[in-house]
Formats: C-alpha cells, structure tokens, sequence
C-alpha cells in the first residue's frame, strides 16, 4: 500500500461515516424513524431554522455522497494497477 492508497482509504472512511450521520440527522417527508431522531432540532432551533437546516444538510449530503461514489472508483482503479 502506498501513501495515495491510506489517504484515499481514510477519505473514504470519513466519509462514510458523515454519510451515515447526515442522512439521520435528515427529517424525511415521512416523519416516523427520522422524524424522532431528528425531532429535538425543531424544538431546540424552531421551526424555520430546522427547515434551513435541512436543506443545507441535504445539500451538503449530496455533495460528499458524489465525492464518495468517485472516490470509490478511483480507489478501485489505483488497485488495478
């Protein structure tokens, strides 16, 4: 394993990990599991702010997820090599 390799590896593990977190941090259209999870923000930040909330946490969600998929490819085609 080279250094490109851990570094990838660790990018990759990061991002899982936030993946996991942001997406139940999300309340859904669909208020059952997610909803209970992320309930307190409501209470705590009020409505609107939750709501804002949300969609830049969607938002970034997105963003780290495509980073992820790419990543993934790349790491897959370094070890091809």
């Amino acid at each position: 394993m080279n250094v490109v390799e851990i570094i990838i590896g660790v990018a990759l593990l990061l991002m899982a990990v936030f993946l996991v977190v942001s997406i139940l941090m999300q309340s859904g259209k669909d208020k059952r599991l997610s909803g209970t999870i992320a309930g307190g923000a409501e209470t705590f930040f009020g409505k609107e702010k939750a709501s804002t909330m949300d969609k830049v946490l969607s938002k970034v969600t997105t963003i780290v997820a495509i980073v992820f998929a790419v990543l993934v490819v790349v790491m897959y085609m370094i070890q091809g090599l």
